[in-house]
């Protein structure tokens, strides 16, 4: 039976979005359904007039989209408070009638499950979620689009801070998004061969810091470089900021300044710099890995909806494409860094400072 699919992308932007829609696109097409890209998050659905486009084979995937990151539907991160859970589901159930949908492909973080699962309970849709993010720390899948082609654009950074480290005597903090979790900090520490990675997951002293760059400083190397993830908290345990957005989640900003400070009070042998890398993270042309991801995603999700498959998110285990629940989505939570995976092993044998591990 032909269907009417919409789809949307939600949360921050990164890299493999434009894939992972021209996935779908081209594996409904196969089908003969007809496939509706709506703009900027559950906006498109929910305000009023709805604001999507038609999407095909000729005027979307036969295009230099694919291959650029950002959105080409643009995406729904506001930070501003929304409606009622009830006011907001009834608006997005009249949406849906409207534009007379069968189904939606939600593209997001376990933040953009959740909410759109919620709108979609007791109507009749079929709701199949695509996973992102630039942090990796969506639940249950190993990788989410996007990460890949962060960890790549920030190792370059590192690359590039190495040699005018190298330059000018200096230590140079580089700090970068993720959040909670350490996934992207430790990833691109690790590729760059950094000499220091702090994560949220993992305790530090400034004096451990001090240390490793003694021992930097002893072997006769005159730079250093230190990766560190915007959401670790001061050697005190507290947070930089106690902002919040208007949804009440933290905003995280200024560790790397603050971490400039205590060790230059302390120690002098390096000069001290440090560098916030920010948006341009969820920039960059998608690598290899998340396209793959993007265009086997998007197929699985079409496949699922042929199924008859509900409210499941397709996800990545062992090297294969599966699905889970977004109850099981949910029930996770955020998934953190693995303080004893192979990366941390790696990072600890390498002789990195990666805080006080047990």
């Amino acid at each position: 039976m032909k269907k009417r699919i919409g789809i949307l992308t939600s949360g921050g932007d990164c890299a493999g979005l434009n894939a992972v829609i021209s996935s779908v696109v081209q594996a409904a097409s196969q089908k003969g359904w007809e496939v509706l890209g709506i703009h900027n998050g559950t906006d498109g659905i929910t305000e009023t007039p709805h604001s999507y486009e038609e999407l095909t084979v000729h005027n979307f995937s036969d295009s230099p989209w694919p291959r650029l990151s950002g959105s080409y539907l643009g995406s729904l991160n506001k930070g501003v408070k929304m409606e009622s859970l009830e006011a907001m589901s009834k608006k997005f159930a009249q949406g849906i009638k409207d534009l007379k949908l069968d189904a939606v492909v939600v593209v997001g973080g376990d933040g953009s499950m959740n909410i759109v699962s919620n709108y979609c309970k007791g109507l009749d849709v079929q709701v199949i979620g695509i996973p992102k993010t630039i942090d990796n720390d969506t639940p249950v899948t190993e990788f989410s689009v996007g990460f890949q082609t962060a960890v790549q654009v920030c190792t370059k950074a590192v690359d590039d801070l190495f040699l005018t480290a190298r330059s000018h005597n200096r230590a140079i903090i580089m700090e970068v998004m993720g959040r909670d979790a350490g996934h992207l900090a430790m990833h691109s520490a690790l590729a760059g061969a950094a000499d220091v990675c702090l994560v949220p997951e993992i305790p530090y002293t400034i004096d451990g810091i001090i240390n490793k760059l003694k021992a930097v400083k002893a072997s006769g190397r005159n730079n250093a470089i230190i990766v560190v993830s915007e959401g670790i908290k001061t050697e005190n345990g507290e947070h930089m900021s106690n902002k919040k957005n208007l949804v009440g989640e933290a905003v995280y900003g200024g560790i790397s300044q603050y971490l400039t400070d205590e060790i230059s009070s302390r120690y002098n042998e390096f000069q001290i710099r440090s560098t916030t890398l920010g948006h341009i993270q969820r920039s960059g042309t998608p690598v290899a890995f998340d396209r793959l991801l993007a265009y086997v995603y998007g197929a699985k999700a079409v496949e699922l909806l042929e199924k008859g498959v509900n409210r499941h998110m397709v996800i990545w285990k062992a090297g294969h494409v599966e699905s889970a629940s977004f109850d099981d989505i949910v029930k996770e939570g955020t998934t953190k860094l693995n303080t004893h995976s192979d990366y941390v092993k790696a990072a600890q044998a390498l002789g990195m400072y990666i805080g006080e591990c047990k």
